[in-house]
């Protein structure tokens, strides 16, 4: 079975991309005859990882992907690492603004992805869908979701998962603003690919695309 989230709209924005794409990508890998659900998460601390936990024991997973809006990146980032850190530069929908907080008091400092994120890169590039992989998924409620994900993962060993950041859609920057974007179709298409890649790679690939900064 496959769980995949996306966000509710935050920072005054009316839509959240990341939760079209979550919805619409559900939807296809059940067209290809898998077991796919997808939930929309709450765009603040706290909460959106109690949800997220309700979802995995509803629907017990074999694979979890996670989408959240990065906007302002031009690709489609594929999330290594979950830092136990919350650091709010805005408030979050409730108006919690948690400022250098532990996302789990006690837990380990990070969290590492279980997804195959080089391959999933790989089958991104084939399909020709900007991509990369991303050492940070910053200190906000995506990343605070992806660490509560991982930390309950933890117990979980059979399932694998993990965080996918989409840039803004296309209807959300204006024309000649020279801000990145993607038709959400693409982004769609892009959480597919990652999910049939985690159903089909068990041994992630050895690729570099890490950072020098």
């Amino acid at each position: 079975m496959i769980l995949l989230t996306g966000f509710q709209p935050f920072g005054g924005e009316t839509t959240n991309p990341s939760w079209t794409a979550a919805g619409g990508a559900a939807a296809v890998l059940r067209a290809e005859g898998h077991d796919a659900q997808a939930v929309e998460l709450p765009c603040v601390f706290g909460e959106s990882i109690e949800v997220l936990e309700a979802a995995l024991e509803r629907y017990g997973p074999d694979v979890v992907l996670c989408a959240g809006q990065a906007g302002g990146r031009a690709r489609v980032s594929l999330e290594r690492i979950a830092i136990n850190c919350d650091d709010a530069r805005i408030p979050d929908n409730a108006g919690n603004a948690p400022v250098d907080e532990p996302v789990v008091p006690g837990g380990p400092a990070a969290y590492f992805s279980s997804l195959p994120l080089k391959a999933a890169l790989a089958a991104l590039d084939a399909a020709q869908i900007p991509a990369e992989v991303s050492q940070t998924a910053g200190t906000y409620v995506c990343n605070h979701t992806f660490y509560g994900l991982m930390n309950v993962l933890r117990l979980r060993p059979k399932t694998r998962g993990g965080f996918v950041h989409v840039p803004y859609a296309a209807g959300q920057v204006l024309r000649g603003s020279g801000t990145p974007s993607l038709p959400v179709e693409l982004m769609t298409e892009a959480l597919a690919v990652v999910v049939r890649t985690a159903l089909a790679v068990s041994a992630d690939l050895k690729l570099a695309a890490g950072a020098t900064h």
